[in-house]
C-alpha cells in the first residue's frame, strides 16, 4: 500500500512540474498541492499551461498569464497561460514575414507544419521559460508549480545545436511535427537556463500523475525514462484515484477494485524505484477549494453525498444503434478515434463483430502494440467473414524514418541528429502508421474497421505535402498512391464513418472536442461520438461510485447537446476484454 500523498511533507523543492496522460488529474493534484502549501504559509504560484484548464472555475476568478492573487487562499497566486493562443502568436511571428513573398501553397504548408501539438508545447515552454529564467520569480515565491510539463522529445529537440542554425530554414524533409523553428529566434540562452533549472534536483521535482490503470502507468514510465535521459531525475509518482470498495456486494465495485489492484501489481520495475504516493478515489469532483483541501487531508473520503442534478440525461442510443447505422448506410471505412486509454480498440472490436453478425465481410485492423484485439478473440469462435490484422507502429516508424533519412541527402552530424530527433515526434508515428493503414483500406471487398487514426493536422500535412512538393524542388518524402487515394475517401461521408470515443469526464471530453475541431479543419466530420465506461449507465449502488456517476451527467449532456450530431453510451465494464461471442450478445441486446 502506497503512502497517502501529503504535499506539506512530500514536497521538497521550489519548482514542481506535473505531467501525465490527459484525464489522470494533473490539474487537480497540482491545485491540491498549491492550496496545501499555501495553507502552510508558503508563498505559492500555480501556472497552468493546460488548454482544458479549469483553474478559473476552481478559484472562481478570471485568470491571465499575469500572476493574480487568489482571494480565497492566503499566499496563493495563479496564472493561466493559454498554449493555443501562445501557439497562434508563435505561428504568426514565424510565418507572417513570408506571406506576400512566397507562393500561397508554401505559406499554407508552413502554417500547417506549425499547427501540430508539438508546436503548442513549444509555445507553452517558451512562455514558462520566461518564468524559470527569471530570478525575480524565484525570489518572490517559495514554490512555483507548473500544471503540464513538456515532453522529453520537445526538450531534447531544443537542446540540439541544429535547432539554432540556418539548417532549419533550408530543410523541408516532410515529416516534421514542429515545422521550421525559426520562431525561436535568439532564445537559446533563456532555454538553456530553463533546462538547467529543470535538471537541478535541488530546485525541481517532476511529479508524474497516473491512475491505477495500465495505460496511464505505462505513460508515467515512458515520461520518467524519457525525461531522466536528459537529466531530469528528481521525480515522484502520484497514483490518483485508488479505490477502496464500500459495498463488497456491488458487482461493479468489486470488478472496479480488482482491476485497479491488477494494474498496480504490474507497475513497470523502473517506476517502482521512484518515490510513490497515492490519492484515494473520492465521491466528489475536484472543482472547488474545499474539495482540494479535503483530498490531501486526514479524512479524504468523508461522508458520501450524492447530489442529484435537477436536469437528468436524455436516454442515449447503445452501440447496437451505431452498428445498425453503419450497416444500413453500407459505410466502407470506419475509424475509432480518441485519446489514449478511452477504449478505442474495444469499441472498434464491438463494431466489427456487430457488422459481421449483420452479414457483412469485415476486416478489423489495429495498432495496439499489446495485441489486445487478438486477445479478445483468442478463445472465441471468430466468424468466417471477420478477418483481423495488426500493424506494428514501431516497425512502420522505423521503415518510414529510414526512407526520410535516405531522401534527405548529405547531412552533417548536427543536421542528422536534428532530423532523427524531429522524426521522433508524434506526427511521424501517425504518418507512418497511416501509410500502412492506407494499404489495408485499399481493399474494396470488405468493410475496414480501424482502431485508431491520425489527427486532422497529420492528414493536412499529408495532403499539403503534394502541393508543396510540386511548388518546391526539395524532397518532402514520397506520398504513396494508396495514401493519395485514401484522403478523398476519408472526406466522403458516403464511404467513411469516424467514431470519436471519449469518457464522461472533463478532460477526455475537452480533448475529444479539440480532436473533432482538428478533423473539421481537414474537412472530416465525425458521424458518432461514443461515451465509454460510464458508471452512470452501469447502475452501480456502491455509495462512492454512485456519487461519482452523478458527476458524469454534465459531461454526457455536453456531448449530447453541444458536441455530437449522434452519440451513444456504453456502461462501465461492458467494453473490456470481451470475446466474439460476448460482443455478439452485447451488441444484440
Amino acid at each position: 500500500m502506497h503512502t497517502s500523498y501529503q504535499p506539506r511533507t512530500h514536497v521538497q523543492t521550489p519548482y514542481l512540474f506535473f505531467t501525465g496522460k490527459g484525464g489522470v488529474g494533473k490539474t487537480s493534484v497540482a491545485c491540491a498541492t498549491a492550496v496545501s502549501l499555501a495553507d502552510q504559509g508558503k508563498k505559492v504560484l500555480l501556472v497552468s499551461t493546460d488548454p482544458a484548464s479549469n483553474l478559473q472555475d476552481v478559484f472562481n476568478m478570471e485568470l491571465t498569464r499575469e500572476p493574480a492573487v487568489v482571494p480565497s487562499v492566503s499566499h496563493l497566486y495563479a496564472s493561466n497561460i493559454d498554449p493555443e493562443e501562445a501557439a497562434r502568436a508563435y505561428r504568426e511571428k514565424t510565418v507572417g514575414p513570408y506571406r506576400d513573398k512566397l507562393p500561397e501553397s508554401v505559406v499554407n504548408q508552413m502554417e500547417e507544419q506549425l499547427s501540430g501539438a508539438c508546436t503548442v508545447e513549444i509555445a507553452a515552454f517558451d512562455e514558462f521559460s520566461h518564468l524559470l529564467a527569471d530570478d525575480g520569480i524565484f525570489k518572490d515565491f517559495d514554490h512555483v508549480l507548473f500544471d503540464t510539463a513538456p515532453t522529453g522529445h520537445t526538450l531534447r529537440l531544443l537542446t540540439l545545436p541544429t535547432a539554432w542554425s540556418g539548417y532549419l530554414e533550408e530543410s523541408t524533409h516532410g515529416a516534421s511535427c514542429l515545422g521550421p523553428l525559426s520562431g525561436l529566434g535568439d532564445k537559446k540562452n533563456m532555454y538553456q537556463k530553463a533546462m538547467d533549472t529543470l535538471s537541478n534536483g535541488e530546485k525541481t521535482t517532476l511529479v508524474m500523475v497516473a491512475r491505477p490503470e495500465e495505460s496511464t502507468l505505462l505513460e508515467a514510465y515512458r515520461a520518467s525514462v524519457e525525461l531522466g535521459k536528459i537529466g531530469i531525475e528528481h521525480q515522484m509518482l502520484v497514483i490518483n484515484g485508488v479505490f477502496q470498495p464500500y459495498d463488497a456486494g456491488d458487482e461493479v465495485a468489486s470488478v472496479f477494485y480488482s482491476e485497479q489492484q491488477e494494474a498496480l501489481k504490474e507497475i513497470p520495475g523502473a517506476l517502482q524505484q521512484i518515490r510513490t504516493y497515492s490519492l484515494p478515489y473520492v465521491p466528489y469532483s475536484l472543482t472547488d477549494i474545499q474539495h482540494m483541501r479535503q483530498i490531501v487531508s486526514e479524512s479524504p473520503v468523508a461522508e458520501v453525498e450524492i447530489t442529484e442534478e435537477s436536469v437528468d440525461v436524455e436516454p442515449l442510443p447503445s452501440l447496437k444503434e451505431v452498428v445498425d447505422d453503419f450497416s444500413a448506410k453500407n459505410t466502407r471505412v470506419i475509424f475509432t478515434m480518441g485519446k489514449g486509454g478511452v477504449g478505442k480498440t474495444s469499441v472498434a472490436s464491438a463494431i466489427a463483430v456487430g457488422l459481421t453478425e449483420k452479414g457483412h465481410r469485415v476486416h478489423l485492423t489495429t495498432t495496439d502494440p499489446a495485441s489486445h484485439v487478438a486477445d479478445m478473440f483468442k478463445d472465441s469462435r471468430v466468424h468466417e467473414n471477420l478477418t483481423i490484422s495488426s500493424i506494428d507502429p514501431e516497425v512502420e516508424v522505423e521503415n518510414y524514418k529510414a526512407e526520410v533519412i535516405a531522401n534527405a541527402g548529405e547531412l552533417n552530424e548536427d543536421e542528422l541528429a536534428y532530423l532523427k530527433e524531429d522524426l521522433d515526434s508524434p506526427c511521424t508515428e501517425e504518418i507512418a502508421v497511416f501509410r500502412a493503414f492506407a494499404d489495408v483500406v485499399d481493399s474494396e471487398e470488405e468493410i475496414v474497421v480501424i482502431d485508431t487514426a491520425p489527427t486532422g493536422h497529420t492528414l493536412l500535412l499529408l495532403d499539403s505535402s503534394e502541393a508543396y512538393h510540386k511548388e518546391m524542388s526539395r524532397s518532402t518524402g514520397d506520398i504513396p498512391e494508396s495514401v493519395t487515394k485514401l484522403l478523398p475517401r476519408l472526406r466522403n461521408p458516403e464511404e467513411t464513418g469516424v467514431v470519436v470515443v471519449t469518457l464522461p469526464e472533463a478532460t477526455p471530453v475537452f480533448e475529444a472536442g479539440r480532436l473533432q475541431e482538428d478533423l473539421k479543419r481537414a474537412e472530416i466530420t465525425p458521424k458518432w461520438w461514443v461515451i465509454n465506461r460510464s458508471l452512470y449507465a452501469a447502475g452501480t449502488k456502491d455509495p462512492v461510485l454512485e456519487a461519482r456517476a452523478a458527476t458524469e451527467k454534465q459531461w454526457i449532456r455536453k456531448v449530447q447537446n453541444e458536441l455530437s450530431a449522434q452519440s451513444a453510451l456504453i456502461p462501465w465494464g461492458a467494453a473490456k476484454n470481451a470475446g466474439y461471442e460476448q460482443w455478439k450478445v452485447y451488441i444484440q441486446s
